[in-house]
């Protein structure tokens, strides 16, 4: 494909228009923005079953300092990354950043390779507390880099479908590391996950040469600036605009009720199922059916869902479905309700939430679009985590009860679902301001 008059006519722009509703300049960018979230999602996906085996042989009983370590590492990464955004292009800083991180895992490829049986269980510790860092941070510069690739209209009809390349690679990553974690070392698996980051810089480099296109700007016209700023910028933001307020709550009380569910999942199924290999089976069950589930919806069904509903009424639908899947853990905490519950919840969240409150940061200045967004997607992901996990706690001091931790969580749930309304009547009305004088993305100010 190269340029609008072959995307119109050519074999992958027809194929794209039967799944999506992508315009024939769109097409280029959106299967580069499919290759750069597989390549993502495949590295991270093939290292998180050697984070989590690290993590078990650390000890159990030590996982929840690995939690905090992670949270700790977040805020602190999120310094340096913004003073990239604040002194470099968008061309430029995001593939450093992803070129660090790839020498990270050569560095831990390293270790692990010249690391005794006692090294290694530290090595293992602080690899945990990485990978949980790595996840969110190459993920969040992805979907920084498409909100200000795409108008908020683009990205009603566009996030879904491209929110499917994450899946795929998912698949393929786990996939990869189930294949050949017998027969290769950890070593071998980290350094194809440092060459799927290379690649990602690559997609990067083509999409920053088909912005001008995009937004209709001769490319030899424009010139890509820094965004400048201040360091900090980003969390002071987050934490005195009402709109990013309550982005920061969404995401919260999103993590919040995860972290309940999760406990509530992990009491029904020890309860339940004794055999070890019974759990695993189930756990299975349930991600292969959120994958088969999720990928279906992001190919035919996420923009028009959206572009129907609008931003508010598909931000509500997965505090909705919470309160729903609580109530009915309340009445029936067995397996069945925690299979379904967690089964539609995930698949909501991956096929519909998670695209659309993507949206929500289209409407922002560029300085918002990386530096608070990294913050809030990174920092305030972490610390729902750790507010849910410490809330479960506590509830457990009155008693070990299914019902009541899920009867704790539906006005939480509740509090979410206004939340989401609020946010989506709010964006609407900044996208009418945005749409007609929104800024070429990663170009001129």
């Amino acid at each position: 494909m190269q340029g609008q008059s072959n995307s119109e006519g050519g074999f992958a722009y027809r194929l794209l228009r039967h799944v999506t509703p992508v315009e024939p300049v769109e097409a280029q960018v959106v299967l580069w923005c499919w290759l750069y979230i597989f390549a993502v999602m495949s590295s991270y996906y093939i290292m998180r079953p050697i984070r989590d085996q690290m993590g078990v042989a650390g000890g159990v009983n030590n996982l929840q300092w690995l939690f905090t370590g992670t949270l700790v590492g977040i805020l602190a990464l999120n310094i340096p990354f913004a003073y990239l955004v604040k002194t470099l292009p968008r061309s430029r800083f995001i593939p450093v950043a992803y070129r660090f991180f790839a020498a990270n895992i050569i560095l831990f490829a390293v270790a692990l390779h010249v690391a005794s049986p006692e090294q290694t269980v530290w090595v293992g510790r602080v690899f945990f507390i990485w990978v949980s860092i790595y996840n969110l941070f190459v993920v969040s510069i992805f979907w920084q880099m498409n909100v200000d690739l795409f108008s908020p209209e683009q990205g009603k009809r566009l996030f879904g479908f491209v929110a499917a390349g994450a899946t795929i690679g998912a698949v393929v990553g786990s996939a990869t590391t189930t294949t050949l974690a017998r027969y290769v070392p950890p070593t071998a698996l980290l350094l194809g996950a440092a060459v799927l980051l290379e690649i990602a810089v690559f997609a990067v480099g083509r999409l920053a040469r088909l912005s001008p296109s995009l937004h209709h700007r001769p490319r030899d016209t424009v010139e890509e600036r820094p965004i400048g700023g201040g360091i900090l910028a980003g969390i002071f933001h987050a934490l005195r605009n009402p709109y990013l307020v309550n982005i920061s709550l969404f995401i919260l009380l999103f993590s919040t009720t995860s972290t309940f569910l999760y406990f509530q999942q992990a009491g029904i199924v020890s309860h339940s199922l004794a055999d070890r290999a019974a759990q695993t089976q189930f756990f299975a069950a349930i991600d292969l059916t959120v994958n088969c589930l999720t990928l279906a919806i992001q190919l035919f069904f996420t923009g028009r869902i959206v572009v129907l509903l609008g931003v508010a009424l598909a931000l509500a639908l997965l505090p909705a479905m919470t309160i729903v899947g609580f109530g009915s853990l309340a009445a029936m905490p067995n397996l069945t309700t925690i299979a379904v519950f967690q089964s539609i919840r995930r698949a909501g969240d991956y096929a519909i939430a998670r695209p659309t409150r993507e949206i929500l940061f289209t409407v922002l200045p560029r300085e918002d679009r990386y530096k608070t967004k990294s913050f809030i997607d990174t920092f305030v992901y972490r610390l729902g985590d750790q507010v849910g996990a410490w809330s479960v706690a506590l509830l457990r001091t009155l008693g070990d009860n299914v019902a009541t931790i899920a009867l704790v969580a539906i006005p939480v749930a509740a509090l979410w679902l206004v939340n989401a309304l609020w946010l989506g009547r709010r964006e609407a009305a900044l996208a009418r301001d945005v749409e007609p004088a929104r800024e070429a993305p990663g170009l001129t100010d």
